[in-house]
């Protein structure tokens, strides 16, 4: 396929242009050659504002994105449903309910590890709730209600968290933010916190791109050829669990990442997980960016805008693919 063939360096074409624009965007804008002279060093003031404020915002922007946007991937995959995402089925409710926890609880101040260990404890949980309820075989119909029931429940929590912690401004104004997603404010903590697991547990799914797309066929014909089916499926799980749970725990609820990037991709390139995975990751990493500069000219927060993209395109796919 000659769409298939130009993806990749089409995409990380995109994918570079937003970053160069990520940097130069903002209250004081920076032309190509300020970005430039701040990244050698001789303009001062766009160094700091590129290493301080700019950079490390777009790397958590792009970490959040192919985490999400890989995570859905491996979601409409495992459980055989396309409409099959981390937002969708609770699970960034609950790495974002734990997240919660450990900000009202002041975890999230004592280190880097607290804030995404709470979240991917969160995230754990509801992936396990989200397959009590669903059970194995499940159509898309008891699936999406799962999520639906689950996504009330752990909202109904995180509020009474929240209310918990009224007393305290500077803990609900954080809750605040890690429930409406954004990405203002990241730090070289932020960076440090989600980016190198990320980075592990993509380069752990690249591999398993063969084996996803036997999987897709269904568990006997997978298993027929030569998958180890239960290891394949824990594996998928426990991956994109950890990736939402990273993203949530430094981007807060992002949605719609994973069932948008996907399918648009699925759509140019078709459903070959070899070539899917990849490219969503790029595409999930271009697609926050994107979103993220709309925030800044708009003054909107980064959960609005993904949720304007995507709950438009969430209907669009109820109707094309009736329950």
């Amino acid at each position: 396929m000659k769409a298939a063939r130009w993806a990749t360096p089409i995409t990380a074409l995109i994918l570079g242009l937003l970053l160069v624009a990520a940097l130069g965007v903002g209250d004081m804008p920076l032309s190509l050659g300020r970005i430039w002279a701040g990244f050698r060093g001789q303009d001062e003031l766009a160094h700091t504002i590129l290493f301080q404020i700019r950079l490390p915002r777009a790397l958590v922007g792009m970490a959040v994105g192919a985490a999400l946007a890989a995570s859905g991937t491996v979601m409409q995959a495992f459980f055989r449903n396309p409409l099959a995402s981390p937002g969708l089925l609770g699970v960034s409710s609950g790495g974002a309910l734990g997240a919660v926890i450990a900000i009202a609880l002041g975890w999230a101040g004592k280190g880097l590890l607290p804030l995404p260990l709470a979240s991917i404890a969160g995230a754990f949980l509801a992936t396990w709730a989200v397959l009590l309820l669903s059970r194995k075989g499940a159509g898309m119909e008891r699936l999406l209600l799962s999520g639906v029931a689950l996504n009330a429940f752990l909202g109904a929590l995180t509020s009474y968290v929240l209310m918990s912690s009224a007393g305290l401004y500077e803990r609900s104004a954080q809750i605040l933010f890690w429930l409406m997603g954004g990405l203002e404010d990241r730090t070289w903590d932020h960076v440090w916190m989600v980016l190198p697991g990320t980075v592990i547990a993509c380069a752990l799914l690249l591999p398993l791109g063969r084996a996803t797309n036997l999987l897709s066929l269904g568990e006997t014909s997978a298993q027929s050829l030569g998958v180890d089916v239960p290891k394949l499926r824990r594996g998928l799980l426990a991956l994109s669990t950890i990736l939402t749970a990273l993203a949530t725990a430094v981007g807060g609820v992002v949605g719609f990442v994973g069932l948008v990037v996907p399918h648009m991709l699925r759509l140019v390139l078709g459903p070959d997980h070899r070539r899917l995975l990849p490219l969503s990751m790029l595409g999930g990493a271009a697609f926050v960016l994107a979103c993220d500069l709309a925030c800044r000219i708009f003054t909107l927060k980064l959960g609005v805008v993904t949720s304007l993209v995507g709950g438009p395109f969430f209907l669009w796919l109820l109707r094309r693919r009736p329950a």
